[in-house]
C-alpha cells in the first residue's frame, strides 16, 4: 500500500458529484488506409483481452469509504476491462458538434471510488474516416504533464508498427540498476535521508514566510506588479456549478502563435493567456457580465523534471492578471506580459525543496472553500484556470492510425465554472474549453473568440511588419 501526498491527495478530499475530480484527454486518428470494417471493433476486442496491468492502471483506494481522510493506494490486478474499456458510436454525421455532446456527457459522470480511477472510450463513426479515444483518470493519480506522457507510451512515430500494447499494460520506465539499489535504501540511511530532508526544509522556513508575504501583499494590491490570491473580482464564472459539463475545442497552427510570442517578446503562454482574456472580455461583455475590475487566472506550473517519467501530481501555481478591464488590445497584452513575468520570478525566487509546501500553502484557501462548501459563495481565490501542456512533437501512430489532435478535457468545481486546457501536439496548439452546464450556458462561443482574437492580434503585430518587410 502506498500513502498519498497532501497534493494528490487534496483532490479525492474534494471529490462530490458536482465536482468530479477526473482530467480526461481526448485523441482524434484517421483510420490506416485499407483496412476493414472491422478495424474497430477487432482493435477493442483484443484490448480487452490484455492483462499485466501496470501503475497507475491497477491502483485504487484501499477504503472508498475512509479514502478521503485516510488515503491510500492498493494494487488491483483483476480489472473488469469490459467495466472499464467501452465502445461507442457517433450518430450520423458523426462531426465536431456530436463528438462535443458525448464527451461532455461522458465527462460529467463520476469514476467510481470503488474501483481503479479511470475509464476508456473507443469512439467510433467521426465523419472523414476517422475515429476517437476518451480516456479519463482521477487528477490523484496524474496530472496534466504525467497523463500525456502516460498515454504517449502506446504511441509510436512509425505508422507501420502494428499489434502495440493496451496503455493498461506498460510499464513505467525504469530506472537504472544503481539508481535502483540507490532507492532502496537501509533504515539507517533512509533515517538519514529523512533527517536532511527536514534540515533542508527548516532552511528554507523564512524564504517561505517571505514569499507568502509577498503574495499577501499582491492579494491587497500592495505589491506591484504582482498578483495574488483573491485579487480578482466575483464574477459569473465564480458561482456554484452543478454536475453537468460542456466541452468545446479549437485548434491553432503553433508556429502561428509562436511568431506573434516573437513579436511582441513575450512567452507562448502569454499568448494563450492573452487569447483567453479577449475571448472571455467579448463573452462577458456581451452577456452584460463584465466586471469593472480585471479578471485573474490561476495557472499550473509544472516542476517535473523533463527525464521523470512518474505520475502523480508535480505543479505549483501562479496568479496572473489578464487584463479583462483594458480595451485596447495591445496594452492587454502587456499587462498580460507583465504580470506573468513577475509571478514566474517569484515563484522561481524559491529553492526547490520549498515549492511543494509552498503550492499547498498558496492553494490552501481555494481547497478549503471547496471543503467548507464556500467555494461560489465567497470571493474567489482566482476567476478561472488556465494552462499550457507541452505534448509530443512529432506525429504519432496507434496501430497504423494517425493521431491527428490531441484535446485536454480538465475538472472544474463551485467557484470555478470554466476551464481553459492547452496541449500542443506535431505543430498544432489544441485548445479544450471545459465549463459547467447550467453556470455558464453558450460556452462553446468562447472557443469561437478565441479565434477571432488571434486574427485581431495577427493583424496588428504581424501586417504592419509584412508591409514594412514590402
Amino acid at each position: 500500500m502506498k500513502r498519498l501526498n497532501p497534493l494528490d491527495a487534496s483532490w479525492l478530499a474534494v471529490e462530490s458529484h458536482d465536482t468530479p475530480m477526473h482530467v480526461a484527454n481526448l485523441q482524434i486518428f484517421s483510420l490506416p488506409p485499407n483496412v476493414p470494417d472491422t478495424f474497430l471493433r477487432d482493435l477493442v476486442a483484443r484490448l480487452k483481452s490484455e492483462r499485466g496491468f501496470a501503475p497507475p492502471w491497477n491502483l485504487k483506494l484501499r477504503s472508498p469509504t475512509l479514502g478521503r481522510l485516510l488515503p491510500m493506494w492498493t494494487t488491483d490486478d483483476d480489472l473488469d476491462l469490459d467495466y472499464h474499456v467501452r465502445h461507442s458510436a457517433l450518430p450520423a454525421p458523426g462531426g465536431e458538434r456530436e463528438l462535443g455532446v458525448l464527451v461532455s456527457r461522458l465527462h460529467s459522470h463520476q469514476l467510481d471510488l470503488k474501483r481503479p480511477l479511470w475509464e476508456c472510450h473507443i469512439i467510433e463513426g467521426l465523419e472523414n474516416k476517422r475515429f476517437a479515444l476518451y480516456t479519463k483518470m482521477h487528477h490523484s493519480l496524474i496530472d496534466g504533464v504525467s497523463g500525456v506522457r502516460l498515454l504517449q507510451r502506446v504511441l509510436s512515430t512509425d505508422p507501420n508498427d502494428t499489434e502495440m500494447p493496451a496503455p493498461w499494460t506498460v510499464q513505467p520506465a525504469r530506472t537504472p540498476r544503481v539508481e535502483r539499489e540507490a532507492s532502496t535504501p537501509s533504515t539507517e540511511s533512509a533515517l538519514q535521508t529523512l533527517m536532511n530532508s527536514l534540515r533542508a526544509q527548516a532552511g528554507t522556513t523564512g524564504q517561505m514566510l517571505k514569499a507568502l508575504t509577498r503574495v499577501a501583499r499582491g492579494s491587497r494590491g500592495d505589491e506591484h506588479g504582482l498578483t495574488g490570491p483573491f485579487s480578482g473580482p466575483a464574477s459569473v464564472l465564480n458561482r456554484r456549478v452543478t454536475g453537468q459539463r460542456r466541452f468545446a475545442t479549437q485548434q491553432y497552427d503553433l508556429g502561428k502563435l509562436k511568431a506573434l510570442a516573437k513579436a511582441s517578446d513575450c512567452s507562448l503562454n502569454d499568448i494563450v493567456l492573452y487569447l483567453s482574456a479577449t475571448a472571455l472580455r467579448r463573452f462577458m461583455e456581451e452577456a452584460n457580465t463584465l466586471p469593472n475590475k480585471s479578471l485573474t487566472a490561476g495557472i499550473p506550473v509544472n516542476v517535473r523534471p523533463k527525464d521523470d517519467q512518474g505520475t502523480g501530481n508535480a505543479i505549483s501555481f501562479i496568479i496572473a492578471n489578464l487584463a479583462t478591464d483594458i480595451a485596447d488590445p495591445l496594452r492587454r497584452l502587456q499587462a498580460i506580459k507583465d504580470s506573468t513575468a513577475e509571478a514566474k520570478e517569484h515563484l522561481q525566487s524559491l529553492p526547490r525543496e520549498a515549492i511543494t509546501q509552498y503550492t499547498v500553502l498558496l492553494m490552501a484557501p481555494y481547497m478549503l472553500q471547496l471543503l467548507s462548501g464556500l467555494g461560489g459563495r465567497v470571493r474567489p481565490v482566482f476567476n478561472v484556470t488556465i494552462s499550457n501542456v507541452p505534448g509530443p512533437e512529432q506525429p504519432l501512430y496507434f496501430n497504423g492510425a494517425r493521431l491527428e489532435a490531441m484535446y485536454p478535457v480538465s475538472l472544474i468545481a463551485h467557484g470555478g465554472a470554466l476551464n481553459i486546457t492547452c496541449l500542443s501536439y506535431a505543430g498544432t496548439l489544441n485548445f479544450g474549453f471545459t465549463g459547467c452546464r447550467d453556470t455558464l450556458p453558450h460556452m462553446q462561443r468562447l472557443a469561437v473568440y478565441t479565434g477571432e482574437a488571434l486574427q485581431e492580434l495577427e493583424t496588428l503585430l504581424l501586417a504592419p511588419a509584412k508591409r514594412k518587410r514590402a
